[in-house]
């Protein structure tokens, strides 16, 4: 009979890995999430409100992008994240890959392409 919790620890291992490879792309580092400057920035947030207007009903993950930006939503990770794109701290491309790695329902490409059409 195999050793489940040898393959247990080696799933944990896999999971602690991707959690600490999306903190990276996300900003969690020892800057941590943007500071509240950043996205109070006012052409950061004109930004959003250009996303909030355009792309609302779009979804990235499982939440439609006016949900994500609502004070309902309890996520930071899409404002810190857009912020940061916005502020050219991320390449279209590490959005993107944070984006969808973070939020991976495989359907984020219209609502990115909304988002890159707002910039």
């Amino acid at each position: 009979m195999p050793n489940r919790r040898i393959g247990g620890g080696f799933r944990m291992a896999g999971a602690a890995l991707l959690a600490v490879s999306l903190c990276a792309l996300a900003g969690c580092g020892p800057n941590g999430f943007a500071r509240d400057s950043v996205v109070e920035d006012k052409g950061s947030e004109a930004f959003l409100d250009r996303i909030q207007k355009n792309c609302a009903k779009l979804s990235v993950g499982d939440s439609p992008i006016n949900f994500l930006l609502s004070t309902a939503s309890n996520d930071v990770t899409f404002v810190d994240m857009t912020s940061k794109l916005y502020l050219g701290q991320f390449s279209r491309k590490d959005y993107t890959d944070g984006i969808n790695a973070f939020y991976a329902t495989g359907t984020n490409q219209p609502a990115l392409d909304c988002i890159f059409k707002q910039q």
